[in-house]
């Protein structure tokens, strides 16, 4: 194909072709699409890409696009096609004065791709977005570590259900997949999928393996690759607990225990206070106030 290094800069990225792979660099900026910031960059394996169209854009402008293989790209099967086209990492806008430019890089692309009915990849070929990650959600804190997930109840936000079924913590080896619905649409949330659990999953603001989004909560650019991270973690099985190699891996039959950080004595206080006022108002039972109290006080 064209020189190894040569560079299409369109608006808000420029692609870099290599002999194996095209490197998209996404631009920082005010007009950029947070998302594209997020993102920074990302190397597409030119076996991750199905075909190339170029196709006349809005306002004088040409899109040249890449469609990503099925199963190649986390992020993109994660999205399940509710990114606008705005903010979808696969295309490049240009000025139409570049049109003969890019089809010149489109068809030597065309020419470096394998069989057009080669079905989905067996495996990830793009890299999913690094970890830790971290978002508010409108019900919650998200966090992920590589290892687990761990959800963290605001108060203010969360069901009477989550409150009651407290903090949660998943391993990705107990996971087998993330439902995520754009927080651009209605009833927004992020849902992680459990290979043990039993019957359809209710709505998502009762349910402790999700979390919701609202208005200013859980934005594209910080939940979607927070989705991809951890369904390329699941899909790949990767070990709920990376065994210390000072100490060897644990004994067979024995789960590692991992410390739990010390929590913020206001937020205990805090959380008991509103645990109470569900207690008065007759949504928690007695044993249940009790028992979640005792938990509360020892995580100081």
């Amino acid at each position: 194909m064209a020189r190894m290094g040569d560079v299409l800069a369109g608006f808000h990225a420029a692609w870099e072709f290599e002999s194996d792979s095209v490197l998209i660099r996404f631009e920082r900026g005010i007009r950029t699409p947070k998302l594209f910031q997020a993102l920074g960059e990302r190397r597409i394996p030119l076996d991750a890409i199905a075909s190339v169209t170029l196709t006349p854009g809005k306002r004088g402008t040409v899109v040249l696009r890449a469609e990503p293989r099925a199963g190649a790209d986390p992020l993109m099967e994660a999205a399940a096609g509710q990114l606008r086209d705005v903010c979808d990492p696969y295309r490049l806008v240009l000025p139409a004065e570049r049109e003969t430019l890019a089809e010149y890089y489109a068809d030597e692309l065309r020419a470096m791709l394998g069989p057009a009915d080669a079905g989905p990849a067996e495996r990830y070929l793009v890299r999913p977005p690094e970890t830790p990650l971290q978002f508010k959600a409108y019900d919650g804190k998200a966090s992920f570590d590589g290892k687990s997930v761990a959800f963290r109840w605001f108060w203010t936000g969360a069901s009477s259900a989550k409150w009651k079924a407290g903090d949660q913590t998943f391993a990705v080896a107990d996971l087998c997949g993330v439902e995520w619905r754009s927080p651009e649409v209605f009833e927004g949330h992020l849902r992680l999928l459990r290979r043990e659990a039993a019957g359809r999953p209710g709505q998502a603001d009762q349910d402790p393996a999700a979390v919701v989004f609202g208005l200013g909560y859980g934005p594209v650019h910080e939940s979607l690759p927070f989705a991809a991270a951890v369904l390329a973690a699941a899909r790949s099985g990767g070990p709920a607990v990376l065994p210390d190699v000072a100490s060897g891996p644990p004994a067979a039959g024995v789960v590692p225990v991992v410390p739990r950080a010390r929590r913020d004595p206001a937020d205990i206080a805090e959380r008991i206070r509103h645990l109470g006022e569900l207690h008065e108002a007759g949504l928690v039972t007695d044993d249940e106030f009790t028992v979640k109290k005792a938990e509360l006080l020892a995580e100081l």
